[in-house]
């Protein structure tokens, strides 16, 4: 499926946006919380290594991976009144 500019999805699309969103936001810290609990686990039972890094890579990239700009989406719902 091809990605849409926000400008072109339809109100009742942007207000799913918004919902899909907030729980994204939701899971994410979710699971970011629980990779850095592994890697605290990790350091405290043995020592930074090769296995320790790979739970940082992926809290860092899902930390960093927004589908769209959440300004542009705000400015969007408020300019429709939908917000």
């Amino acid at each position: 499926m091809k990605q849409r500019n926000l400008s072109e999805l339809t109100d009742e699309e942007l207000l799913k946006e918004e919902k899909k969103r907030k729980s994204t936001a939701l899971m994410n810290a979710v699971l970011v919380g629980f990779l850095l609990g592994v890697v605290f686990y990790s350091v405290m039972k043995n020592s930074w290594g090769f296995l320790t890094l790979i739970p940082l890579f992926f809290a860092y990239r899902l930390i960093n991976k927004p589908k769209y700009d959440n300004q542009e989406l705000e400015t969007l719902l408020k300019e429709r009144k939908l917000k």
